[in-house]
């Protein structure tokens, strides 16, 4: 797995310093960081306490090829629609969420065994990210460069590939016995012995954002971004009640991510 990761950032950066020498671009490079709200088994779906209580951290490095200027003239590209409202981002990411059930059947009152195998059932995802978005600027990247204090808003979509690494245990003892596990968790699924694992895995996603990022001077940028992942998977959480049976779990896993970036004009 870290050898794919390894090739897929070789062919990043290649691709990065070739378009540089043969096109003319220039580049851009950034970090990022902030919450990430993941929604995933884990609790009650549509509950505020779920979206609020299941939360990251996510971050991450990330670099832009300029279609608008050229660092070696040190002058803008030729002026076309694709130049002046389209930056193409390349990016690895970490993020990772402790997660518990949340909501109305875990609530307090409730005091059968299903409801303390809920309760006592934890886990955790850490997720890795390698991808590219396009970024489309509806606004000149032009004027945005020129003018110091201006906002430039952005909307994106791009893909990213993604290792996983899911944790699931109850502190009542081992999952997968009765006394332990609720009943749901013990019905196998997808060729796998039970509704939760604690296996690592790979899965793509589709990526979409909506920010905007801030002139502070004409090197630098700060950006405020909301990003919308989802997965092409229904275990990165490590639970997947067989979705024949639990038609309420049968949405693949996704995350909500905002986060704020610090970004650098390369010369």
């Amino acid at each position: 797995m870290h050898r794919y990761f390894s090739l897929i950032l070789f062919v990043l950066f290649a691709f990065s310093n070739n378009s540089n020498a043969q096109f003319g671009f220039s580049h851009e490079v950034g970090v990022i960081a902030g919450p990430v709200a993941f929604q995933s088994d884990y609790g009650e779906r549509y509950n505020l306490n779920t979206n609020a209580g299941n939360t990251g951290l996510g971050i991450g490095i990330i670099h832009y090829i300029n279609f608008s200027y050229e660092a070696e003239c040190n002058c803008y590209t030729p002026e076309t629609y694709f130049n002046d409202h389209f930056k193409l981002r390349s990016e690895l990411s970490y993020n990772k969420t402790d997660l518990e059930h949340l909501g109305e059947w875990v609530a307090p009152e409730r005091t059968s065994l299903g409801a303390d195998q809920l309760r006592a059932m934890k886990g955790s995802t850490a997720v890795t990210n390698i991808g590219m978005q396009l970024e489309y600027f509806p606004f000149s990247i032009r004027d945005f460069t020129s003018r110091i204090g201006s906002l430039g808003p952005f909307v994106s979509l791009g893909a990213q590939f993604s290792y996983y690494d899911a944790k699931a245990y109850s502190t009542l003892g081992p999952l997968g016995t009765p006394l332990t596990t609720f009943p749901k968790y013990l019905v196998p699924t997808d060729n796998r012995p039970y509704g939760f694992s604690t296996e690592g895995g790979s899965v793509w996603s589709v990526v979409s954002s909506v920010g905007t990022r801030y002139k502070l001077t004409p090197l630098r940028d700060l950006m405020i971004d909301l990003r919308f992942q989802y997965f092409f998977s229904n275990w990165v959480d490590g639970l997947n009640p067989n979705p024949a049976i639990y038609k309420e779990n049968k949405a693949n896993d996704w995350l909500v991510w905002l986060n704020v970036g610090y970004i650098y004009y390369l010369q």
